[in-house]
């Protein structure tokens, strides 16, 4: 077992706790109606007897696998979990037997007689349905884990499209500024550089701070080819500077933005980028440029919207054609699928 097989969540508790109620539940009104005894009192019997066998496991098996199993060899872990397992039942047994002498509840004659051996017996059965809950619970971790890595690998895909594009419009822009002015070119290719090495880190998420002092360094390099036409504004970031956001999401929409919507032979370009709650957390990227022509995203924006559903439950809409307007929702943004 790894630390992937050991992780049980409160959902896998409620559900051995229904089972187990449900499952002794049956067996006693079975065992009480061949007897010919009272349902009810079986079915009372069941279900004290699946609390406490659910309520010791919770307790041996989350000690266990919390404290005991991460320091102990491996080889003795089975044996561990299967004796914890037992004493789960046996322990469950023996309490139910000795809080139900103190009802008027009749328990049958065998716990009366043998109540060590019957509580052997219910402990061996509580092994066996734990070791079919641990396989249970081991292959859906493991599925989640594969997802979980799918996800991961399917976002550094996807950011591995947008840095060589970024890179190519860059170092076009370089390659005009050499011949106007090599002092400037200088400065250029430092920016270039600063740009790489703030977005070439391996986590997917950046602080909104991040993703904005990136955008203002994209678009003065932009600014290097157009003439320094295009002007940013950004509005009531302040309040929402740590959040996270997926890395180059406001830079691809402004990169978009440049593309389709500016004129370079007509008025300045402005870029309006506006965050707010409302009460989910909105970015608002709005350009003065030619109205949205086409609603259907292409590559670049179909990849942010993949990176966005990822990686924060969120989605990118167009929010007006004129002036045309982006917005990025996001809810809960996490690193990978596995919450």
């Amino acid at each position: 077992m790894s630390k992937l097989e050991l992780r049980i969540t409160m959902h896998d508790w409620f559900g051995v706790l229904l089972i187990g109620i449900l499952f002794s539940g049956f067996l006693s009104i079975l065992a009480y109606y061949i007897l010919n005894l009272s349902l009810l009192y079986g079915a009372l019997f069941g279900v004290t007897l699946g609390f406490f066998i659910a309520l010791y496991s919770l307790i041996f098996i989350s000690g266990m696998n919390h404290y005991l199993l991460p320091r102990t060899h491996e080889g003795w872990w089975n044996f561990i979990a299967a004796l914890f397992s037992f004493l789960a039942g046996f322990l469950g047994t023996l309490c139910t037997y000795t809080l139900l002498q103190l009802t008027p509840i009749v328990t049958i004659d065998l716990f009366h007689l043998h109540p060590f051996q019957s509580g052997s017996i219910i402990g061996v059965l509580t092994y066996l349905m734990g070791a079919l809950m641990y396989r249970f619970v081991k292959a859906r971790n493991e599925k989640e884990h594969i997802n979980s890595l799918f996800v991961q690998s399917r976002i550094a895909s996807l950011e591995t499209q947008l840095n060589p594009h970024f890179l190519y419009n860059a170092l076009n822009s370089l390659a005009e500024l050499i011949h106007q002015d090599p002092n400037k070119a200088e400065e250029a290719v430092l920016k270039i550089s600063t740009f790489l090495r703030n977005t070439m880190g391996e986590k997917p998420l950046i602080s909104l701070g991040d993703e904005l002092r990136n955008v203002r360094d994209y678009i003065d390099l932009e600014n290097i080819r157009f003439g320094g036409k295009i002007t940013l504004l950004i509005e009531n970031e302040q309040q929402s500077l740590s959040c996270l956001i997926p890395k180059f999401s406001i830079q691809l929409v402004c990169e978009n933005a440049i593309k389709h919507g500016f004129n370079t032979a007509s008025h300045d370009f402005q870029l309006h980028i506006r965050v707010s709650h409302d009460p989910q957390f909105r970015l608002h990227v709005s350009n003065n440029g030619r109205p949205i022509q086409n609603t259907t995203f292409g590559i670049g924006l179909s990849n942010l919207q993949e990176r966005l559903s990822h990686l924060c439950d969120g989605e990118l809409t167009i929010e007006s054609l004129d002036p045309p307007t982006y917005t990025l929702e996001l809810k809960v943004c996490h690193e990978n699928s596995d919450r």
